[in-house]
């Protein structure tokens, strides 16, 4: 039952770390200037790593905490 609920809680934070990653991104790449020039490719970089993370994490979980 604790495994169950340390799954569901890492499973919502990494999609929440992924989804303000996103947005900061997003952010970045509308404001433009030096900002979007220094960060924005870097927080893209970020989001697709913790996509890569998240994603293998998801299909292990589901693999060994099938019901």
């Amino acid at each position: 039952m604790l495994t169950g609920i340390f799954v569901k809680v890492l499973s919502i934070t990494l999609l929440i770390a992924v989804g303000i990653v996103l947005i900061l991104g997003i952010g970045t790449l509308f404001k433009g200037g030096s900002v979007n020039k220094k960060y924005s490719n870097k927080l893209m970089q970020l989001r697709v790593l913790l996509q890569f993370i998240a994603v293998i994490l998801l299909i292990i979980f589901a693999y060994f905490f099938k019901d």
